[in-house]
């Protein structure tokens, strides 16, 4: 996905996803959508009123959204529901959002929208006290189902995750099956099999330079919190710009990880210019062994993918031996506007998506995660999506706190990161560079 990301990039943000997911729907602004499903699933909730939802059309697609809001509809037909939808969603309605007259409720995805910076402008609703209390039209408490918590921003909830995306490496299990390469499971097993891929003449490593959310979010973050004792604090810590947290020893370790993995020639020397597409087609065409990316991978580029592609997928390679796996959300969230004018209806919208049936409804129209709990191995759900969900259910991984940077900071570490991948600065030059940013950003 074509994201500002990650969970953690400005932005997840959220979003597992930086960015730019290619749009795949054609819609405008305000645009009224035609209804698909006949398949409502709950007593009709009685709302009226005019309801506005915005949400942005990327990898993932818009086929879930026409569905559940059309089922949503019939639920309540005196409800005159209205969607704002598409690609460039986010550029088209930030006029409205600055004049104070926002949509009722939106999903926070794509390029042109951040989660922080809206809640840092007044823009959102606070959902802390509803949210403790909440449940989904299959009577479970919301907060009991959901994968990843919401994020806090002092103490308060503005916007809870919708999507489950996770960072992690992607390989064709198919063509490490063909040339007996070992799957990577922890950093000394992804340097062994990088030295056979690169004798091979395929480059071991290509990311996203154009979007560095890519490689922080399947690299750089996992990294941190492993040689943090896999405590995610730090990472916390990290977006609340805890004084010195740039320079602390998980951050330069992880840092000499990536810088290690430069030195010894793994990572696509043409990586830094590439954009989402691109480094992923390479990654498609044998180009490329193995790519930091997102759960909407498969979703994105199935109309590219070879027919004997197989995807394979850990959660990170940066863990010593015998760690734990450490996966690194991206969730795309959802809020709604302080200055909604039918609050009530976003937030019944909301009590009905939060549920398993929506859930396995998700992972079958996109390939990726929404943020429930869910059984899909009888599903029609992708490999990529049935292949997380057995690391995310087990003890050996490690669920990372989402995390929402702001945006200077975010924009100089990224910027440092990808320097850092082509060896013009240290990873003492590194933290050196974003405290800085972080000390004039806490000003």
């Amino acid at each position: 996905m074509n994201m500002k990301r990650p969970v953690f990039a400005t932005l997840l943000i959220m979003i597992l996803f930086i960015v730019a997911a290619c749009g795949s729907n054609n819609g405008s602004a305000e645009a009224e959508k035609p209804a698909t499903s006949d398949t409502p699933s709950a007593v009709a909730n009685g709302l009226k009123g005019e309801f506005e939802i915005q949400y942005f059309v990327g990898g993932y697609g818009d086929a879930w959204w026409i569905d559940v809001i059309d089922q949503f509809q019939k639920l309540n037909p005196d409800l005159k529901i209205k969607q704002s939808a598409g690609p460039k969603i986010n550029d088209q309605m930030k006029p409205r959002w600055i004049q104070g007259n926002p949509p009722d409720l939106i999903y926070i995805d794509g390029a042109g929208s951040n989660p922080r910076q809206m809640v840092e402008d007044d823009q959102l609703l606070d959902l802390s006290d509803w949210i403790h209390e909440a449940s989904n039209v299959d009577g479970e408490k919301i907060t009991n189902v959901m994968i990843a918590s919401p994020e806090q921003y002092g103490g308060k909830t503005y916007n809870i995750p919708l999507v489950f995306g996770s960072y992690g490496t992607f390989y064709d299990a198919a063509l490490f099956e063909k040339n007996g390469w070992a799957v990577p499971t922890d950093f000394d097993r992804f340097l062994e099999v990088s030295e056979k891929i690169k004798a091979a003449g395929i480059s071991p490593y290509i990311h996203t330079g154009v979007y560095p959310d890519y490689i922080l979010g399947g690299f750089v973050y996992p990294a941190i919190i492993s040689a943090n004792g896999d405590n995610g604090q730090i990472l916390k810590d990290m977006g609340d710009m805890k004084e010195g947290i740039f320079k602390s020893e998980p951050v330069l370790k992880a840092l000499r990880q990536l810088s290690e993995i430069s030195a010894k020639g793994l990572i696509d020397k043409g990586a830094p210019a590439l954009n989402h597409t691109d480094s992923q087609m390479q990654f498609l065409q044998h180009k490329a062994a193995m790519i930091p990316n997102g759960l909407w991978l498969e979703s994105e580029m199935k109309n590219d993918a070879p027919s004997d592609f197989k995807y394979g997928f850990v959660p990170s390679i940066t863990q010593a031996k015998g760690g734990k796996f450490i996966a690194l959300p991206y969730t795309s969230t959802m809020a709604i506007a302080k200055k909604a004018k039918n609050p009530e209806a976003a937030k019944a919208f909301i009590e009905f998506i939060f549920t398993k049936k929506a859930s396995l409804n998700w992972a079958e129209k996109t390939g990726a995660l929404m943020n429930v709990k869910v059984d899909l191995e009888s599903s029609n759900a992708g490999d990529t999506a049935k292949n997380a969900m057995k690391y995310y259910n087990s003890d050996n991984t490690i669920v990372a706190p989402v995390v929402v940077f702001n945006a200077d900071v975010f924009k100089v570490m990224s910027d440092a990161t990808i320097a850092l991948t082509i060896n013009k600065i240290t990873p003492e030059e590194w933290t050196e560079r974003v405290e800085a940013a972080a000390a004039k950003a806490r000003k």
